[in-house]
């Protein structure tokens, strides 16, 4: 195996250096393949039929064991959901939080995460971790942390500027429940998920999938009551009678199905992922900081965190996005900010960033 084979799993990467994983991953040939052949056979088959049906749900439940792998977790405690987000409105809708409860987050997370606490109408109390060292972000939550508080909800890496946020060390210190919000960190960075109450996983991101598709992670979930709930919740039911019984383990949180060929893609993207991918990306990312400081970047994440890279942009960051983009640097504007973001994967290599840099001196 050599990393210039795996960088040729991805189409995108033959006209772009590709940093956008943080909001969509590259698509590899064989998830693209994979969605394409099921949707050619729904075609002419159409999507019917017992032997479609039992298809659709055993490929489900590989493609749960395999989002297991990614986490390091049993496969029993995931749910499949299509997004980070409807994992923490599962979590936070079965909590039943309200206002006398209180849940501990920071304003450095994405709406994502921070929009079902909202809307729960539990009372927030919010760390300043934004612009903190990383190394000042676990006593900047701790301290946030009251006889009231009933969940610690943060994310795994800062959506913002990659910071590395110790959820596990809050655990640990505090004893309480921790919500982890896994968008940037999972298929970025090696996670290790079994120590959290909830941790969350968007898969078109850096696990490169299919849109709206993703996981939730329960490590208890005969403790944790399903309110949000879909089809593929139930082990049985009577309308009649007006009962249900629960699928054992997390799957009665699945909120739905995975449409098939997504499905099918999906577990194209999480099968046959190299070694050492993790440390490629870490690899790639201290490259990619490297070569902005010394191009005279303002960088604002520092070293040794995730594998975002936020600097200030040139100018105007959104009209810099879009000139990156038209040279052949698809990277996104982070909104208010003036600051852009490189989401550097293990699929990309030093002539990315080499091009990234090339593209900045020409705005």
């Amino acid at each position: 195996m050599s990393w210039a084979d795996e960088r040729a799993r991805f189409p995108v990467l033959e006209r772009f250096a590709y940093f956008n994983a943080g909001t969509n991953g590259p698509l590899s040939r064989q998830t693209l393949d994979a969605m394409a052949d099921l949707r050619s056979w729904e075609a002419v088959n159409g999507r019917a039929g017992k032997a479609y049906f039992e298809a659709m749900i055993e490929r489900s439940e590989r493609v749960r064991a395999l989002f297991g792998q990614q986490l390091r977790v049993r496969a029993e405690n995931i749910a499949l959901t299509e997004s980070t987000t409807q994992g923490v409105h599962v979590v936070v809708t079965s909590l039943a939080l309200g206002a006398t409860d209180e849940v501990v987050t920071t304003d450095a997370e994405h709406f994502g995460l921070s929009g079902p606490l909202f809307a729960s109408n539990a009372t927030l109390r919010i760390a300043r971790v934004r612009d903190a060292q990383a190394a000042d972000v676990f006593e900047l939550v701790r301290r946030e942390v009251t006889p009231q508080t009933k969940l610690i909800a943060l994310s795994a890496v800062s959506w913002f500027d990659g910071k590395v946020f110790p959820w596990q060390e809050l655990q640990r210190s505090t004893g309480l429940p921790v919500l982890v919000d896994g968008a940037q960190s999972a298929g970025a960075i090696d996670v290790d998920a079994a120590e959290a109450d909830y941790y969350t996983v968007s898969a078109q991101k850096w696990l490169c999938g299919p849109d709206s598709t993703g996981a939730l992670y329960v490590r208890d979930p005969e403790q944790l009551p399903p309110k949000l709930i879909g089809y593929p919740a139930q082990a049985a039911y009577d309308i009649a009678a007006g009962t249900w019984e629960p699928k054992p383990g997390a799957a009665r949180f699945d909120t739905g199905f995975h449409p098939p060929s997504s499905s099918a893609g999906l577990e194209a993207a999480l099968s046959g992922l190299p070694a050492g991918r993790f440390a490629r990306a870490a690899e790639l990312t201290a490259y990619c900081r490297a070569a902005l400081v010394d191009a005279g970047h303002d960088v604002v994440t520092e070293a040794g965190q995730g594998t975002l890279v936020s600097f200030r942009a040139p100018g105007d960051a959104e009209a810099a996005a879009a000139a990156l983009y038209e040279g052949g640097v698809s990277l996104r504007d982070m909104p208010g900010t003036g600051l852009l973001r490189a989401s550097v994967g293990w699929w990309n290599d030093e002539s990315d960033v080499d091009r990234l840099i090339s593209g900045l001196a020409e705005l």
